[in-house]
Parts: structure tokens; sequence; C-alpha cells
């Protein structure tokens, strides 16, 4: 029994993994919890939305050590996003900034959910049947057979 529960613990539990290697760690704790911390806001420019530090790609690897080196020679944290931005362009960004470039990527997501909730408000309101024209679908044979249906 206690392998099926330890079986299904561990098949169930989510595994996180890191790619970082060893040999990239830093020695000071603090200079890597900062490292993780920048390289959990940059895209792997090889990977689909993924992380460079969850990222096993050579750039990312790449990516990664360049951060450390940053970090190393005492650049702050915005210093080094400045640093990659300015290296490989705002798509390495996971959480593009706010800007004039990037405006239509935040205001076109609230804009298509507006527009899609109005088609189907005004297709829902606009196009149901009247009552009126309701009635005037059936003729007096189908009322009677229904009337002498209703009777049985």
């Amino acid at each position: 029994m206690k392998k099926f529960l330890l079986f299904i613990f561990l098949f169930f539990c989510p595994v996180v993994s890191l790619a970082v290697e060893p040999d990239e760690i830093l020695e000071n704790q603090i200079l890597e919890e900062r490292a993780r911390l920048i390289s959990k806001d940059l895209r792997c420019l090889v990977c689909q939305n993924e992380n460079i530090d969850s990222s096993n790609a050579e750039l990312a690897k790449d990516l990664r050590v360049l951060v450390r080196e940053r970090i190393l020679l005492g650049d702050t944290n915005k210093q080094v996003k400045d640093f990659i931005v300015k290296r490989y362009g705002e798509y390495v960004l996971l959480n593009p900034t706010f800007s004039g470039s990037t405006i239509f990527l935040w205001i076109s997501g609230p804009i298509l959910f507006i527009i899609s909730v109005l088609m189907i408000t005004f297709r829902v309101y606009f196009n149901r049947p009247k009552r009126d024209e309701i009635s005037k679908k059936h003729s007096a044979k189908d009322l009677k057979k229904l009337e002498a249906f209703i009777k049985k």
C-alpha cells in the first residue's frame, strides 16, 4: 500500500525542474536569487513562451550566464533587463512594458472582448422572432389540430 501511495504522490505531484546548471549558480545566495528573479521575466528566444530559467536551449543558457555576469558587475535588476532588451529587443520580455510600441498588445484583448459581447448581445436581441410573427406562421388548420390534440 505504501508503494502505491508513493507512486500516486509522485505521479500527481508537479515536478519543478529548472534548467540552471550547477556551474551557472552564483556562490552568493542573494545574488543568485536576484538572477533567478530576473531570468523568470525573460523569454527564451528559441522556445515558445518559456522563461530562460526553465529552458534547456543553448541561447537560454547564454542568457542566464549573461544575467549573472551583469549582476556580478554591479548592475541593478532594471539595468540588467534594459541591457538584454537593448541587445535582443522587447520580445525577450515575457511581460512587455506599456509603451507606444506595445499599446496595441495591451488594448487589443479588452477591445476584442467588448466587441464580441456587443455582437452576441445584438444578435440575440435583434434576431429573436416577435410574437406576432410566430402566430402568423401557423395556419388555422394547424391551430385546429393543436386544439384537437389538447382536448384528447
